[in-house]
């Protein structure tokens, strides 16, 4: 069933023509180039980092760490940071200023548990 969509209505899985779903995929890369223009190249790194090594550390991760492995000032990460939670739709950091959350990925237990294609287990946001 490679490239294929199913939708579930009560016990029931029906097929949703590709038609459908391709342009759907298409509307929401376009509202999303829209919507996240905002966002810099650090912004961008920043954010993208904290996705992909959550799930590597499984511990909420500090500015400090984010700063040096992306070569930034830690008083520009913490800008990013303040900017990208504010936003409320990125990340959440708890009492310690560290990422503990980064859409889709949490280090926080949830009920959604998702394991990669690299085989790290880690909960979904």
């Amino acid at each position: 069933m490679k490239n294929s969509v199913l939708i579930g209505i009560r016990r029931y899985r029906l097929p949703v023509p590709a038609v459908i779903w391709h342009g759907q995929v298409k509307q929401t890369a376009i509202h999303n180039q829209q919507t996240l223009g905002y966002l810099s190249p650090d912004h961008q790194r920043v954010r993208n980092f904290v996705v992909r090594q959550l799930p590597c550390l499984g511990q909420p991760l500090p500015p400090d760490l984010i700063a040096r492995k992306l070569g930034l000032s830690l008083d520009l990460v913490n800008v990013i940071l303040d900017d990208l939670e504010r936003r409320m739709s990125f990340l959440y950091r708890n009492g310690t200023e560290s990422v503990v959350w980064a859409y889709p990925v949490t280090v926080d237990k949830t009920p959604h548990q998702a394991t990669l294609n690299s085989g790290e287990s880690i909960y979904a946001a």
